[in-house]
């Protein structure tokens, strides 16, 4: 079995993966702009920008044709509304790695078990389908919520990456690294779906 991520529809109980396509740009949008604070520590500037916005929207587009990236919407199934985005970002096919990214929620899905449904589908697909040996995630140090979030889920903390990353304003990052591996996603995963069953 080849590993190869590719565009996919992935569904749960509350949420829906959607692999993000041009129908999508406006209603994200919308989301994006009702939470202007959610990217205070993204690496680009606001998605509350239009600027910004199609610029991001534009490269997860050519990154999913190009092959390195595969972006989704991130979809509320009670009433099919658009209320996110997520990426496998850094395929290392050859590793059998990637990174669960550049995730963001509107206001109005955060503390809803959203996020948590949304990484344990990216999660179980990354194991169980693509054969993953390793799934990090990485947030700014100075971001405590993400943090505490990425651990909530089940990720070990690996530790810091100094001056790793420039943002959009010319600051460099430290950035916090986090993962699972094959050999411990088994009991991650019933920790996990123990989580959503609550």
């Amino acid at each position: 079995m080849s590993f190869d991520p590719r565009p996919v529809l992935l569904e749960g109980t509350h949420v829906r993966l959607e692999p993000l396509e041009e129908q999508h740009r406006a209603p994200l949008q919308a989301a994006a702009q009702q939470t202007p604070d959610v990217f205070q520590w993204f690496l680009t500037d606001t998605l509350a920008k239009p600027a910004a916005y199609h610029a991001w929207f534009g490269d997860a587009l050519r990154n999913q044709a190009a092959g390195t990236e595969v972006a989704w919407a991130i979809v509320r199934r009670s009433d099919n509304r658009i209320v996110g985005s997520t990426r496998y970002l850094d395929l290392r096919r050859a590793n059998r790695g990637l990174e669960i990214g550049n995730t963001w929620h509107a206001r109005e899905a955060q503390r809803t078990g959203i996020n948590t449904e949304a990484k344990y589908l990216l999660l179980r697909h990354a194991f169980e389908v693509l054969g993953a040996a390793r799934v990090q995630l990485k947030t700014d140090e100075r971001n405590e919520p993400s943090r505490r979030a990425i651990a909530r889920i089940g990720a070990e903390f690996e530790g810091i990456l100094r001056q790793y990353q420039i943002r959009f304003d010319g600051y460099v990052r430290n950035t916090a690294i986090f993962s699972f591996t094959a050999a411990e996603w088994p009991a991650k995963r019933d920790r996990l779906e123990a989580m959503l069953a609550r």
